[in-house]
């Protein structure tokens, strides 16, 4: 196995550990976010550049920004006192 491989198997380990045990729910969208991304590199790095398309697009991107809207409008509506 590589050096490289390793690191990003270490990294992956580390955000999936470290989304799992955050205070904050925005630290926990950064490190779900950037566990998404490892793991497309290391789709890239097995040779299946459709899942890490689809793993940067969706597991990434997609999923990020809505993960981070729903905290936006959540946070909002604890300030509102709007519980519908």
């Amino acid at each position: 196995m590589k050096i490289v491989e390793c690191i990003l198997l270490l990294m992956l380990v580390v955000t999936a550990v470290g989304a799992l045990n955050q205070k904050s729910s925005l630290l926990t969208v950064i490190s779900f976010t950037a566990f998404g991304l490892i793991m497309s590199v290391i789709w890239m790095l097995l040779q299946a550049p459709d899942l890490a398309v689809t793993e940067a697009a969706v597991g990434t991107g997609v999923t990020g920004v809505l993960f981070y809207l729903t905290l936006r409008r959540v946070k909002q509506m604890k300030e509102t006192g709007d519980d519908k």
